[in-house]
């Protein structure tokens, strides 16, 4: 099935009642005939099409709300505002989520997070992807899973727009390359404090932390405890939890202490491994876990075990004592294989041929800012770059930003889209305010600012100065390799 092609007849106004069921009616007769549902409704327990469902608090009696699972077993929400405005906003989630299953709460939560989008009379359609996990090629996939769910019970709205945030904006993007293309699926996309370094590149500084710690700490493991190569984040047999991981970076680094309460040597932990990492203190946790629990899961569940990350020649700089952290701290190489594979997953080519506005808090403490130069270096590679509009706030938050600056980024995108009148930081700076007087959250806007270059932040791997991280050239070539990337 070629899910980049879009259908020529566009609807331009909402199908009544009757005629989407109609629709939705031929469509499963049609899957029926072929027994695709019989298979996969047996093997995935989907229903066979969008059922009423309650909505998030906020949208009750602004919006019609359904709910379902699709053949590949990916629960996901949809919404129809009231008042549709007749498109259709697809949003990729963040995470990623570790569960073995698809969540079926996952997608009605994000609702409720990004309603303002409703609010402002798009329809909204999101997966909880088909399992936990990495795999950001499965969760492109599983989004536009639930955007063609979507045409088949409402018909195809006027413009389709990929919302992502977090690992979501990862996603979306690559949602953007391959579904995106001129005549492809989606009109536009915006991307909110996206992880856009992508995967080979892009967790670096969690390699770095994993690494750092240990040689501080000396507990992850410790001494008495089986011991693994530290890219592994945790071995495939530990029963270790999140409080486990949490109780042994309090006994090392008394973060979650008062700072008289701590000792002497939990300071000076604290203080080397925030210096050397650059990572903020108040998501040294987050980013601890990512860096164990996550890297499992890519390294023992998706690589088949396979190093995929390496430190090798990186200078340690920022403690107390430098020399002796360089001489201690563990070294590794990648494998190459693991390497591709992870690359190909999520790498970004910037191939984008559609506009992308993008909107990242300044000090958002999971997803640096400098992720925001590593896509705009990323699309320059590919002479892509005026596809894009890059916005900023002075906001530190990372899971959500103002519903005002989501308003004004979506209209922003919109017009763009819909007129050709390409926006910029300062334009959308200005609009934020109008927003801003119906949902009160505010706007943070810096239209002056410019991230720094990615390895200001991130110390680069040879050959991470070069962007993009994979070229569409080398994308195809992966390609035509059977069983490359990560499997769904």
């Amino acid at each position: 099935m070629d899910w980049t092609r879009t259908p020529t007849l566009i609807r331009r106004s909402v199908p009544s009642a009757a005629r989407r069921r109609t629709t939705l009616t031929a469509v499963l007769a049609g899957a029926l005939a072929v027994g695709f549902l019989v298979g996969a409704s047996n093997a995935r327990g989907e229903t066979a099409g969008p059922a009423r469902s309650d909505c998030p608090t906020g949208l009750v009696g602004r919006a019609t709300c359904y709910t379902g699972r699709d053949a590949e077993g990916a629960y996901y929400a949809i919404a129809v505002p009231a008042d549709w405005n007749g498109s259709l906003v697809v949003h990729a989630h963040g995470g990623p989520d570790l569960g073995s299953e698809s969540d079926p709460a996952r997608s009605l939560d994000d609702l409720g997070r990004w309603s303002v989008m409703v609010k402002e009379g798009y329809a909204w359609a999101g997966s909880s992807y088909r399992r936990g996990g990495y795999g950001t090629r499965m969760a492109a996939a599983d989004t536009e899973s639930v955007r063609r769910l979507f045409v088949a019970e409402f018909g195809m709205p006027r413009r389709t727009y990929v919302h992502g945030q977090s690992w979501g904006g990862n996603v979306a993007a690559k949602v953007v390359e391959t579904y995106g293309g001129r005549r492809g699926a989606y009109d536009g996309a915006l991307l909110t404090n996206g992880v856009l370094g992508g995967g080979s590149r892009g967790y670096d500084y969690r390699v770095d932390l994993r690494v750092v710690y240990q040689y501080y700490c000396g507990n992850h493991p410790r001494p008495t405890e089986p011991r693994y190569p530290l890219w592994q984040g945790l071995r495939a047999s530990s029963t270790m939890t999140s409080a486990g991981l949490r109780a042994r970076l309090q006994e090392c680094t008394g973060h979650a202490s008062a700072p008289r309460e701590r000792t002497a040597l939990q300071q000076r932990n604290l203080d080397d491994i925030l210096a050397v990492t650059q990572i903020p203190e108040r998501t040294l946790e987050s980013h601890l876990r990512f860096a164990t629990f996550t890297f499992r899961d890519i390294v023992h569940d998706r690589l088949g075990g396979r190093n995929p990350f390496g430190n090798r020649g990186v200078r340690y700089s920022g403690s107390h004592d430098d020399e002796a952290l360089n001489a201690g701290v563990e070294r590794f190489a990648p494998d190459p294989t693991a390497v591709r594979d992870l690359s190909y997953d999520s790498d970004l080519t910037g191939k984008v041929s559609v506009p992308v506005l993008t909107l990242h808090a300044i000090d958002d403490p999971t997803a640096f800012v400098e992720h925001e130069a590593a896509y705009r270096d990323t699309l320059h590679g590919a002479r892509r770059d005026g596809h894009l509009v890059q916005t900023f706030t002075r906001e530190r938050e990372h899971s959500e930003l103002s519903d005002a600056e989501y308003a004004a980024s979506l209209a922003a995108l919109d017009t763009w889209v819909r007129k050709g009148s390409k926006p910029t930081a300062g334009s959308v700076a200005a609009s934020c305010e109008a927003f801003d007087r119906t949902y009160g959250t505010g706007c943070f806007h810096d239209p002056e600012f410019r991230p720094a270059p990615y390895a200001s932040r991130v110390e680069p791997r040879p050959g991470g100065l070069r962007w993009p991280a994979m070229t569409a050239a080398q994308e195809r070539a992966w390609s035509r390799i059977d069983g490359v990337g990560i499997a769904p």
